[in-house]
Protein backbone atom coordinates (compact mmCIF):
# COMPACT_ATOMS: atom_id res chain seq x y z
CA UNK A 1 0.00 0.00 0.00
CA UNK A 2 2.81 2.23 1.24
CA UNK A 3 4.87 1.00 -1.73
CA UNK A 4 2.03 2.07 -4.39
CA UNK A 5 1.28 5.47 -2.55
CA UNK A 6 4.77 6.76 -3.38
CA UNK A 7 4.68 5.22 -6.95
CA UNK A 8 7.29 2.80 -5.98
CA UNK A 9 9.67 5.14 -5.67
CA UNK A 10 11.08 4.23 -2.59
CA UNK A 11 13.83 6.12 -0.92
CA UNK A 12 16.51 3.38 -1.57
CA UNK A 13 18.60 3.97 1.46
CA UNK A 14 17.88 3.39 5.44
CA UNK A 15 19.24 6.44 6.42
CA UNK A 16 17.13 8.70 3.88
CA UNK A 17 14.18 6.74 4.99
CA UNK A 18 14.73 7.13 8.46
CA UNK A 19 15.01 11.20 7.63
CA UNK A 20 12.36 11.32 5.53
CA UNK A 21 10.06 10.00 8.46
CA UNK A 22 11.66 12.01 10.59
CA UNK A 23 10.97 15.24 8.63
CA UNK A 24 6.71 13.88 8.23
CA UNK A 25 6.51 13.06 11.48
CA UNK A 26 8.11 16.29 13.06
CA UNK A 27 5.38 18.57 10.63
CA UNK A 28 2.22 16.49 11.35
CA UNK A 29 2.85 17.12 14.79
CA UNK A 30 4.97 20.33 15.01
CA UNK A 31 1.75 22.23 16.72
CA UNK A 32 1.79 19.65 19.75
CA UNK A 33 5.67 18.98 19.22
CA UNK A 34 7.11 22.60 18.98
CA UNK A 35 4.83 25.29 20.80
CA UNK A 36 5.34 29.04 20.12
CA UNK A 37 4.11 31.32 16.78
CA UNK A 38 8.04 31.16 15.52
CA UNK A 39 8.00 27.13 15.43
CA UNK A 40 4.75 26.60 13.79
CA UNK A 41 5.38 29.49 11.12
CA UNK A 42 8.78 27.96 10.41
CA UNK A 43 6.95 24.46 10.05
CA UNK A 44 4.87 26.25 7.54
CA UNK A 45 7.35 27.94 5.49
CA UNK A 46 8.83 24.31 5.50
CA UNK A 47 5.61 22.96 4.03
CA UNK A 48 5.55 25.50 1.35
CA UNK A 49 8.61 25.47 0.30
CA UNK A 50 8.71 21.58 0.14
CA UNK A 51 5.95 22.02 -2.51
CA UNK A 52 7.72 25.18 -4.36
CA UNK A 53 11.20 23.68 -4.58
CA UNK A 54 9.31 19.98 -5.56
CA UNK A 55 7.31 22.08 -8.44
CA UNK A 56 10.60 23.47 -9.60
CA UNK A 57 12.75 20.15 -9.22
CA UNK A 58 10.24 19.28 -11.70
CA UNK A 59 11.62 21.74 -14.47
CA UNK A 60 14.91 21.54 -13.55
CA UNK A 61 16.03 18.17 -12.18
CA UNK A 62 13.36 16.00 -14.36
CA UNK A 63 13.30 17.72 -17.71
CA UNK A 64 16.54 19.80 -17.59
CA UNK A 65 14.99 23.32 -17.95
CA UNK A 66 16.61 25.79 -16.17
CA UNK A 67 13.51 29.16 -15.62
CA UNK A 68 14.03 31.91 -13.10
CA UNK A 69 10.41 32.36 -13.57
CA UNK A 70 9.23 30.58 -10.87
CA UNK A 71 8.45 32.56 -8.10
CA UNK A 72 5.95 34.56 -10.64
CA UNK A 73 3.46 31.42 -10.73
CA UNK A 74 4.51 31.60 -7.16
CA UNK A 75 3.56 35.54 -6.23
CA UNK A 76 0.19 35.08 -9.19
CA UNK A 77 -1.13 32.27 -7.01
CA UNK A 78 -0.59 34.23 -3.58
CA UNK A 79 -1.68 37.29 -5.03
CA UNK A 80 -4.52 35.62 -6.57
CA UNK A 81 -5.85 34.46 -2.89
CA UNK A 82 -5.22 38.18 -1.75
CA UNK A 83 -6.98 40.82 -4.34
CA UNK A 84 -10.11 37.92 -4.37
CA UNK A 85 -10.24 38.16 -0.37
CA UNK A 86 -10.18 42.13 -0.57
CA UNK A 87 -12.43 42.68 -3.70
CA UNK A 88 -14.94 39.67 -2.24
CA UNK A 89 -14.57 39.92 1.01
CA UNK A 90 -13.62 37.10 3.47
CA UNK A 91 -15.41 33.58 2.54
CA UNK A 92 -14.38 30.43 0.34
CA UNK A 93 -16.13 32.42 -2.57
CA UNK A 94 -13.16 34.83 -2.38
CA UNK A 95 -10.92 31.70 -2.45
CA UNK A 96 -12.13 29.38 -5.00
CA UNK A 97 -12.68 32.58 -6.96
CA UNK A 98 -8.72 33.99 -6.14
CA UNK A 99 -7.20 30.13 -6.94
CA UNK A 100 -9.37 29.55 -9.72
CA UNK A 101 -7.74 32.85 -11.61
CA UNK A 102 -4.55 32.41 -10.16
CA UNK A 103 -4.44 28.91 -12.44
CA UNK A 104 -5.65 30.62 -15.11
CA UNK A 105 -3.20 33.04 -15.18
CA UNK A 106 -0.48 30.90 -14.90
CA UNK A 107 -1.58 28.35 -17.67
CA UNK A 108 -1.45 31.07 -20.31
CA UNK A 109 1.37 32.70 -19.01
CA UNK A 110 3.71 29.32 -18.66
CA UNK A 111 1.85 28.23 -22.06
CA UNK A 112 2.91 31.55 -23.93
CA UNK A 113 6.63 31.53 -22.55
CA UNK A 114 6.95 27.63 -23.14
CA UNK A 115 5.56 28.05 -26.82
CA UNK A 116 7.34 30.75 -27.31
CA UNK A 117 10.86 30.63 -25.34
CA UNK A 118 11.70 26.88 -25.23
CA UNK A 119 12.75 26.67 -28.77
CA UNK A 120 16.15 28.83 -28.20
CA UNK A 121 18.73 27.96 -26.04
CA UNK A 122 18.93 26.72 -22.23
CA UNK A 123 21.00 30.17 -21.43
CA UNK A 124 18.75 32.03 -23.52
CA UNK A 125 15.32 30.68 -22.23
CA UNK A 126 16.86 31.34 -18.92
CA UNK A 127 17.52 35.32 -19.35
CA UNK A 128 13.83 35.27 -20.78
CA UNK A 129 12.52 33.54 -18.00
CA UNK A 130 14.24 36.69 -15.72
CA UNK A 131 13.33 39.36 -17.66
CA UNK A 132 9.66 38.15 -17.69
CA UNK A 133 9.80 37.59 -13.49
CA UNK A 134 11.44 41.07 -13.29
CA UNK A 135 8.97 43.14 -15.82
CA UNK A 136 5.67 40.99 -12.82
CA UNK A 137 7.42 42.04 -9.87
CA UNK A 138 7.84 45.60 -11.22
CA UNK A 139 4.01 45.48 -12.36
CA UNK A 140 3.28 43.99 -8.82
CA UNK A 141 5.04 47.21 -7.22
CA UNK A 142 3.82 49.32 -9.59
CA UNK A 143 0.13 48.76 -9.44
CA UNK A 144 -0.74 49.86 -6.19
CA UNK A 145 -4.35 50.09 -6.62
CA UNK A 146 -4.51 46.79 -7.71
CA UNK A 147 -1.76 44.64 -5.72
CA UNK A 148 -1.39 47.13 -3.12
CA UNK A 149 2.14 48.33 -4.29
CA UNK A 150 5.24 47.67 -1.67
CA UNK A 151 2.83 47.94 1.19
CA UNK A 152 1.00 44.64 -0.50
CA UNK A 153 -2.12 43.33 0.66
CA UNK A 154 -3.78 42.11 3.95
CA UNK A 155 -6.98 40.24 3.80
CA UNK A 156 -8.97 38.16 6.36
CA UNK A 157 -9.54 34.27 6.05
CA UNK A 158 -12.73 32.67 6.30
CA UNK A 159 -13.92 32.08 9.65
CA UNK A 160 -12.15 28.44 10.71
CA UNK A 161 -9.23 29.66 9.58
CA UNK A 162 -8.70 33.11 11.05
CA UNK A 163 -6.87 33.44 14.04
CA UNK A 164 -9.91 34.02 16.79
CA UNK A 165 -11.09 31.02 15.81
CA UNK A 166 -11.67 28.23 18.77
CA UNK A 167 -12.95 24.48 18.02
CA UNK A 168 -13.32 22.66 21.35
CA UNK A 169 -12.74 19.04 21.42
CA UNK A 170 -13.34 18.20 24.71
CA UNK A 171 -12.46 20.70 27.76
CA UNK A 172 -8.80 20.85 27.68
CA UNK A 173 -8.37 20.42 24.02
CA UNK A 174 -8.35 23.14 21.80
CA UNK A 175 -7.61 24.12 18.30
CA UNK A 176 -7.56 27.24 17.39
CA UNK A 177 -7.92 28.65 13.62
CA UNK A 178 -3.76 29.18 13.21
CA UNK A 179 -3.56 25.27 14.06
CA UNK A 180 -6.46 24.76 11.34
CA UNK A 181 -4.66 26.62 8.70
CA UNK A 182 -1.41 24.64 9.35
CA UNK A 183 -3.37 21.57 8.76
CA UNK A 184 -4.43 22.45 5.58
CA UNK A 185 -1.28 23.17 4.41
CA UNK A 186 -0.01 19.84 5.49
CA UNK A 187 -2.93 17.91 4.30
CA UNK A 188 -2.68 19.64 1.15
CA UNK A 189 1.15 19.79 0.38
CA UNK A 190 1.26 15.59 1.19
CA UNK A 191 -1.31 15.19 -1.60
CA UNK A 192 0.16 17.73 -4.26
CA UNK A 193 3.89 15.84 -3.04
CA UNK A 194 2.73 12.77 -3.53
CA UNK A 195 0.43 14.06 -7.29
CA UNK A 196 3.87 15.10 -8.52
CA UNK A 197 5.97 11.84 -7.48
CA UNK A 198 3.02 9.74 -9.35
CA UNK A 199 3.66 12.54 -12.35
CA UNK A 200 7.68 12.16 -12.47
CA UNK A 201 7.57 7.97 -12.34
CA UNK A 202 4.97 7.92 -14.75
CA UNK A 203 5.57 7.43 -18.35
CA UNK A 204 5.05 10.89 -19.05
CA UNK A 205 8.44 11.61 -16.53
CA UNK A 206 10.28 9.14 -18.28
CA UNK A 207 9.92 10.87 -21.14
CA UNK A 208 11.12 14.05 -19.44
CA UNK A 209 13.97 12.20 -18.09
CA UNK A 210 15.36 10.91 -21.23
CA UNK A 211 15.02 14.38 -22.72
CA UNK A 212 17.15 15.73 -19.91
CA UNK A 213 19.66 13.23 -20.80
CA UNK A 214 19.82 13.76 -24.62
CA UNK A 215 16.78 15.63 -26.21
CA UNK A 216 18.43 15.00 -29.57
CA UNK A 217 18.29 11.33 -29.10
CA UNK A 218 14.44 11.55 -27.77
CA UNK A 219 13.61 13.82 -30.75
CA UNK A 220 14.83 11.28 -32.67
CA UNK A 221 12.92 8.44 -31.49
CA UNK A 222 9.47 10.17 -31.95
CA UNK A 223 9.22 12.56 -29.05
CA UNK A 224 7.63 15.82 -29.39
CA UNK A 225 10.00 17.61 -27.17
CA UNK A 226 9.31 20.98 -27.57
CA UNK A 227 5.75 19.48 -25.95
CA UNK A 228 7.08 17.61 -23.48
CA UNK A 229 8.81 20.58 -22.46
CA UNK A 230 6.09 23.02 -22.60
CA UNK A 231 3.64 20.45 -20.47
CA UNK A 232 6.63 20.61 -17.91
CA UNK A 233 6.94 23.96 -18.14
CA UNK A 234 2.99 24.52 -17.14
CA UNK A 235 2.62 22.05 -14.63
CA UNK A 236 5.90 23.26 -13.01
CA UNK A 237 3.84 26.71 -13.05
CA UNK A 238 0.61 25.09 -11.47
CA UNK A 239 2.33 23.35 -8.72
CA UNK A 240 4.59 26.66 -7.64
CA UNK A 241 0.79 28.68 -7.63
CA UNK A 242 -1.12 26.49 -5.44
CA UNK A 243 1.96 27.11 -3.01
CA UNK A 244 1.59 30.76 -3.48
CA UNK A 245 -2.08 30.07 -2.78
CA UNK A 246 -1.01 27.86 0.16
CA UNK A 247 1.52 30.66 1.32
CA UNK A 248 -1.31 33.75 1.34
CA UNK A 249 -3.40 31.94 3.44
CA UNK A 250 -0.71 31.13 5.95
CA UNK A 251 0.33 34.50 6.21
CA UNK A 252 -3.02 36.68 5.56
CA UNK A 253 -0.81 38.83 3.60
CA UNK A 254 1.01 39.09 -0.22
CA UNK A 255 3.45 41.39 -1.13
CA UNK A 256 6.51 42.10 -3.55
CA UNK A 257 9.14 40.54 -0.94
CA UNK A 258 6.93 37.86 0.43
CA UNK A 259 6.60 35.94 -2.97
CA UNK A 260 8.18 37.72 -6.04
CA UNK A 261 11.63 38.49 -4.69
CA UNK A 262 14.45 36.90 -6.60
CA UNK A 263 15.81 36.18 -3.01
CA UNK A 264 13.38 33.62 -2.99
CA UNK A 265 14.84 32.12 -6.48
CA UNK A 266 18.18 32.00 -5.37
CA UNK A 267 16.64 29.66 -2.05
CA UNK A 268 14.90 27.14 -4.44
CA UNK A 269 18.02 26.92 -6.16
CA UNK A 270 19.86 26.66 -2.84
CA UNK A 271 18.08 23.99 -1.28
CA UNK A 272 17.18 21.83 -5.24
CA UNK A 273 21.40 21.77 -5.31
CA UNK A 274 21.06 20.58 -1.13
CA UNK A 275 18.51 17.98 -1.44
CA UNK A 276 19.45 16.11 -4.73
CA UNK A 277 17.97 17.68 -8.42
CA UNK A 278 15.84 14.95 -9.74
CA UNK A 279 14.63 13.65 -6.85
CA UNK A 280 11.24 14.55 -5.39
CA UNK A 281 12.56 13.26 -1.85
CA UNK A 282 15.45 16.27 -2.27
CA UNK A 283 12.63 19.14 -1.82
CA UNK A 284 11.82 17.45 1.15
CA UNK A 285 14.85 16.79 2.99
CA UNK A 286 16.58 20.45 1.61
CA UNK A 287 13.68 22.46 2.65
CA UNK A 288 13.48 21.26 5.90
CA UNK A 289 17.18 21.87 6.26
CA UNK A 290 17.89 25.13 4.67
CA UNK A 291 14.81 26.81 6.54
CA UNK A 292 15.68 25.49 9.60
CA UNK A 293 19.64 26.94 9.65
CA UNK A 294 17.67 29.68 7.83
CA UNK A 295 15.83 30.89 11.18
CA UNK A 296 17.88 28.92 13.81
CA UNK A 297 21.31 29.76 12.70
CA UNK A 298 21.88 33.28 14.08
CA UNK A 299 20.11 31.27 17.46
CA UNK A 300 22.69 28.97 17.78
CA UNK A 301 25.67 32.24 16.85
CA UNK A 302 23.87 34.08 20.08
CA UNK A 303 24.20 30.78 22.32
CA UNK A 304 27.94 30.33 20.89
CA UNK A 305 28.89 33.92 21.35
CA UNK A 306 27.93 33.70 24.92
CA UNK A 307 29.89 31.02 25.78
CA UNK A 308 32.91 32.05 23.50
CA UNK A 309 32.75 35.92 24.97
CA UNK A 310 36.44 37.33 25.09
CA UNK A 311 38.04 34.48 22.67
CA UNK A 312 39.62 37.25 20.28
CA UNK A 313 38.70 35.30 17.19
CA UNK A 314 36.06 33.41 17.95
CA UNK A 315 33.92 35.46 19.40
CA UNK A 316 34.23 37.75 16.53
CA UNK A 317 33.93 34.83 14.08
CA UNK A 318 30.49 33.62 15.83
CA UNK A 319 28.73 36.42 16.25
CA UNK A 320 24.92 36.59 15.23
CA UNK A 321 25.59 39.25 12.70
CA UNK A 322 27.28 36.91 10.24
CA UNK A 323 24.89 34.02 9.78
CA UNK A 324 24.56 34.48 6.59
CA UNK A 325 28.63 34.01 6.14
CA UNK A 326 27.91 30.55 8.25
CA UNK A 327 25.13 29.64 6.20
CA UNK A 328 26.90 30.65 3.00
CA UNK A 329 30.07 28.00 4.30
CA UNK A 330 27.59 25.09 5.11
CA UNK A 331 26.35 25.08 1.68
CA UNK A 332 29.87 25.41 0.47
CA UNK A 333 30.54 22.15 2.20
CA UNK A 334 27.19 20.29 1.78
CA UNK A 335 28.08 20.97 -2.56
CA UNK A 336 31.62 19.89 -2.03
CA UNK A 337 30.64 16.76 0.47
CA UNK A 338 27.03 16.12 -1.24
CA UNK A 339 27.89 17.06 -5.16
CA UNK A 340 24.74 15.12 -6.28
CA UNK A 341 22.96 16.80 -3.39
CA UNK A 342 22.17 14.45 0.16
CA UNK A 343 19.27 12.54 -1.50
CA UNK A 344 22.01 11.44 -4.78
CA UNK A 345 24.45 10.67 -2.55
CA UNK A 346 22.81 8.81 -0.04
CA UNK A 347 20.82 6.71 -3.10
CA UNK A 348 24.38 6.16 -4.68
CA UNK A 349 25.55 4.80 -1.81
CA UNK A 350 22.92 2.48 -1.76
CA UNK A 351 23.27 1.30 -5.09
CA UNK A 352 26.68 0.35 -4.61
CA UNK A 353 26.31 -1.37 -1.71
CA UNK A 354 23.77 -3.23 -3.81
CA UNK A 355 26.76 -3.51 -6.69
CA UNK A 356 28.94 -4.78 -4.32
CA UNK A 357 26.66 -8.12 -2.88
Amino acid sequence: MLDRLLSHDRPGHRALALMLVAIVLALAFAPFLFPGAKALSVAAKMLVFILLVASFDLLLGYTGIVSFAHTMFFGIGAYGIGIASTRMGEGYAALFAGLAAALAVSLVLSLVIGLFSLRVKAIFYAMITLAVAAAFQTLASQLSDFTGGEDGITFKNPAPFAPSFEWALGERFVLDGKILTYYLLFFAVAALFLVLLRIVNSPFGRVLQAIRENDFRAEAIGYRTVVYRTLSNVLSALFATLAGALLALWLRYVGPDTTLSFEIMLDILLIVVIGGMGTMYGAVVGAALFVLAQNYLQDLLKLGAGVLEGVPVLSVLVNPDRWLLWLGLLFVLSVYYFPTGIVGRLRLMALVRKGGR
